[in-house]
């Protein structure tokens, strides 16, 4: 018997539906599963709802109906107090980088071991490697407001991946950031996946989706369908309207 096939899923949606302000329905009846290892680019149409998703699978929004589990979690039955805990084992980082701007960009990137109770000197190499890995070696001192967008977006996937968590949910990490950067920002994130660390990242960048020929979850039309990796030689025109957004 195939052992991923009985592996349990991380991430599991059974027709999720989500309605803003009682009218706009945003997904309409979407199911898909995310097991350990996974690795997941998120794509559809500006609007369809990709950060929305990725808010629900977070907890940062609820569902309107259907079941959203997450780490054998069915969320609609969660209490509130468990839900820290629960996102702490998931690295986010939304396109809002919800930077401290009182605090250094080391402060931030270090900010998820300090909730956890971590004494500095466990993690301060770690804080420091990831900040040079993403550019920011030389601007570990600088506080939010003097530093630019793409700064702050790599401040804040830092800052995601600090903790080692099992999920990473990924909002555009390569949108504010040039090309070699924004390969080096996916190299990390596959590094992490080959690890064991499961990866959704949405994006409307379909020559990055092409280029690293990873499964597709395609959100269209309030739903999800599964696809195989795009071919290189793909032709785009059928993905044509698709950009950056909810």
């Amino acid at each position: 018997m195939d052992d991923a096939a009985t592996e349990p899923s991380m991430i599991d949606l059974q027709d999720v539906h989500l309605t803003y302000d009682g009218a706009r329905e945003v997904l309409r009846g979407t199911s898909f599963s995310l097991r350990p290892g996974d690795f997941r680019f998120l794509t559809g149409p500006s609007g369809a709802g990709k950060t929305s998703l990725l808010k629900l699978i977070y907890a940062a929004h609820f569902a309107t109906s259907g079941r959203v589990e997450v780490f054998g979690q069915d969320l609609s039955q969660t209490v509130a107090s468990a839900l820290p805990t629960l996102r702490r084992r998931i690295g986010v980082v939304f396109q809002e980088f919800r930077l401290l701007d009182h605090l250094t960009a080391f402060e931030n990137v270090a900010l998820p071991m300090r909730v956890m109770g971590q004494p500095q000197n466990s993690y301060r190499d770690d804080v420091i490697e990831l900040l040079t890995w993403v550019g920011l070696g030389h601007r570990i001192d600088a506080t939010p407001t003097v530093l630019s967008g793409g700064e702050k977006q790599r401040v804040a996937l830092a800052r995601a991946l600090v903790a080692k968590p099992d999920l990473i949910l990924a909002d555009e990490p390569t949108g504010n950031v040039d090309p070699v950067m924004g390969e080096k920002i996916m190299r990390l994130l596959l590094e992490l996946n080959r690890l064991g660390t499961a990866v959704i990242v949405a994006t409307h960048d379909l020559n990055l989706v092409r280029g690293l020929k990873q499964p597709i979850l395609r959100l269209k039309d309030g739903v999800t369908t599964l696809h195989g990796p795009m071919p290189a030689e793909a032709d785009a025109s059928a993905e044509a309207t698709e950009g950056a957004g909810s």
